[in-house]
């Protein structure tokens, strides 16, 4: 193709715990071939969504028995999560890494981006024309839905939870359901806990976003204006809180203090959706969906980091539609000029060439950083 760069794109299997998504899937590995560029995908990087070997070869791609082959051979690396500790060898200097990264809850992972010189895009800090987050948003939808999903089941006696169900029975008063924050993953965990009966209550500090909701919700629901008394009063008086907080880049807010839980109903659960970015709980930790739970003062939290890896199937394909298009332009133009001609792409550049260059991931570990626009003249 006239003016296309050609470059080796690649794809591995997840090696993050429980993770069966892929970076790629093969209409996608289709797509850049088509464009002129070579795709190297590791064998069974695709099994955990359903997609075998011979489906990628069909579309173009060169199968390699392993992630390292992919690694040494490929200009751009596209995953689905950030590098993990035995990957960190494997990058080198000025290769791109096209992922989700959450750096600012992982001072170790920014410190080996920094040190390898790589170019790491985050997914998660690309914006659209009107400021919003087009590549976290299918993840952060359907973790909003799993949130509610989850949350039930661990509300279920025999999970350690308080035996209630969200939707009630006649003559029995229905669930209570506390979301604190009301973007994108708020909103699909709102319209879950409505749709199965719940009484739900929302936080957010945007008024906007309430209004917004109250006019759509009618009577279904309560909104509140977030403050910690109106915090601590909804979580005390739910039975299920969801965590929906996000600061785009940035590590979440601990607005779950430790001393609420103490106030919580016992059996109550906690689902912290931030926590990939450090969780809004001051109890969070991240656990894995093979061992999803754990209780502190009788509250159960719900942790895990990849929530839509538990439906990869689905997950893969809405990640692909959403990183598709600017994969493309990066492996067209080359991360440089595709930067400048886009620069919606701009913010998702977090490191280049040694350089921090998000501000968001530099205030969480009160270190510098470099505008990119500096660093590239």
């Amino acid at each position: 193709m006239e003016g296309c760069l050609y470059m080796k794109v690649g794809t591995v299997t997840e090696i993050k715990q429980n993770e069966y998504r892929v970076g790629l899937t093969p209409g996608s590995v289709f797509d850049y071939v088509r464009q002129g560029h070579q795709v190297y995908v590791q064998s069974g990087a695709g099994m955990g969504s359903g997609f075998s070997d011979a489906e990628y070869i069909q579309a173009g791609a060169v199968i390699v028995n392993t992630a390292q082959a992919v690694w040494e051979a490929c200009d751009m690396i596209v995953k689905v999560k950030e590098p993990l500790a035995p990957e960190y060898p494997l990058m080198r200097e000025g290769q791109i890494i096209y992922t989700y990264l959450h750096l600012a809850a992982d001072k170790e992972l920014t410190e080996e981006l920094l040190a390898r010189k790589v170019k790491a895009v985050a997914y998660e800090t690309i914006r659209d024309s009107i400021g919003g987050l087009p590549l976290l948003r299918p993840m952060s939808e359907i973790a909003g839905k799993l949130s509610v999903q989850v949350g039930a089941r661990c509300l279920e006696k025999p999970m350690g939870g308080r035996g209630v169900l969200l939707g009630g029975a006649v003559g029995v008063r229905n669930g209570e359901v506390a979301i604190i924050g009301a973007g994108v993953v708020g909103t699909a965990a709102l319209k879950m806990a409505v749709g199965l009966g719940a009484n739900v209550t929302v936080l957010d500090t945007n008024i906007e976003r309430l209004t917004y909701l109250d006019d759509v919700f009618a009577n279904g629901i309560q909104t509140l204006y977030s403050t910690a008394s109106t915090i601590e009063t909804a979580i005390c008086q739910a039975d299920l809180v969801i965590g929906a907080v996000l600061i785009p880049g940035g590590a979440a807010p601990k607005l779950v203090k430790r001393e609420h839980l103490k106030s919580m109903r016992e059996g109550a659960v906690i689902v912290d959706v931030a926590v990939d970015q450090g969780g809004c709980c001051e109890t969070t930790r991240r656990t894995y969906h093979n061992d999803p739970t754990y209780v502190i003062d009788g509250v159960i939290h719900y942790g895990v980091a990849n929530m839509p890896g538990a439906v990869s199937r689905t997950s893969t394909f809405a990640l692909n539609n959403a990183t598709l298009g600017h994969g493309l332009k990066i492996a067209n133009k080359g991360l440089e000029a595709a930067v400048r001609a886009d620069t919606n792409l701009l913010p998702g550049v977090n490191c280049y060439g040694g350089h921090l260059t998000c501000k968001e991931v530099a205030e969480a570990f009160e270190i510098n950083y470099t505008l990119l626009a500096d660093v590239l003249g």
